[in-house]
């Protein structure tokens, strides 16, 4: 049974870090390529993340270029998600899915 939970969420203020997990189970992280995702209320889901299963990583969307990065840990079975200098737009629920599977998210706050 394929299952996802994201961890790491929070309150931050803006500048602040967070680095968000995902843990996987049911299959193997490393044999996917595995994205995180957010969405904002009111807002459309954006993609923010990938890194594929050779480990490659996809250029990062304008909107979280040179803040954030994606890394994973195949011992793990977990992606990561480090998050720099963070700002009030950042604020979201932070997925990562395995189309078609979905996790509950984790929520990132973004406020002073």
């Amino acid at each position: 049974q394929v299952q996802l939970a994201e961890s790491g969420g929070g309150l931050v203020q803006p500048g602040g870090s967070l680095r968000l997990s995902c843990t996987a189970s049911g299959f193997t992280v490393r044999t996917y390529s595995m994205r995180w995702y957010r969405q904002a209320p009111g807002k459309e889901r954006e993609w923010v993340a990938a890194i594929g299963a050779t480990g490659d990583v996809a250029p990062s969307p304008d909107s979280v270029k040179g803040r954030f990065t994606i890394s994973r840990d195949n011992a793990k079975n977990t992606v990561y998600r480090q998050m720099n200098d963070l700002r009030p737009e950042d604020t979201a629920v932070y997925y990562c899915p395995r189309t078609p599977y979905w996790g509950q998210g984790t929520q990132v706050t973004v406020s002073s």
